[in-house]
């Protein structure tokens, strides 16, 4: 069995304003930074991040003495015209209510569309897991994103939860586990163990 923390990073400026942060590469914020030092997680063996700022800064805060694994595919959506503005700036944006009564299913206008996010963050998971099952890792972390943490979720909890429902707090995570011998067979699912809901 491998067991895994899917954690979101901590608070970023933009964040604290409910902006859409993907591919911004910012960093945390000294309310995130200080909330984080206030959660404590096991230690894992491995640690996976994605390689933006606030990952990485994020498992050094959480994780100080572990080596960190970067895999590129986990990193957030690009959120095209929409990066780094929130609900309220883009209220009288066409596009925005577009996607809004999409349910979020149209592409980010000159970002990702939510298939091609999916299959990427799915990419990046199975780079992870399939690291673990080599090394013999029983217990990893991976330092990522909210919507890749919903992607994952979405994908393989086999739960009756919309893509939504898995929405996580920055500095929040799930505890999940993967029987690796039905893995290996093609059979991928991971069921909920735990959470850390506020982060």
């Amino acid at each position: 069995m491998l067991k895994l923390w899917l954690i979101r990073h901590g608070m970023t400026e933009g964040n604290k304003y409910g902006r859409y942060i993907g591919i911004t590469d910012e960093a945390l914020c000294p309310e995130g930074r200080e909330k984080l030092k206030r959660i404590a997680y096991p230690s894992p063996q491995q640690v996976y991040i994605s390689p933006l700022a606030r990952c990485r800064e994020t498992a050094h805060i959480l994780f100080p003495d572990k080596p960190l694994h970067i895999i590129e595919e986990l990193s957030e959506c690009d959120f095209g015209t929409f990066e780094n503005k929130n609900y309220k700036e883009l209220s009288q944006d066409p596009d925005y209510q577009a996607w809004v009564d999409s349910g979020g299913l149209l592409p980010f206008p000159e970002g990702e569309s939510r298939e091609a996010f999916m299959h990427r963050t799915d990419v990046g998971f199975q780079k992870a897991v399939t690291g673990c099952i080599r090394s013999g890792i029983a217990l990893a972390a991976l330092v990522i994103h909210g919507g890749t943490i919903m992607n994952i979720m979405y994908e393989y909890a086999g739960e009756d939860r919309s893509y939504y429902d898995w929405h996580v707090k920055n500095g929040g995570g799930y505890l999940v586990e993967i029987d690796t011998d039905l893995w290996l067979k093609g059979r991928r699912r991971l069921k909920l163990c735990g959470a850390v809901m506020e982060g």
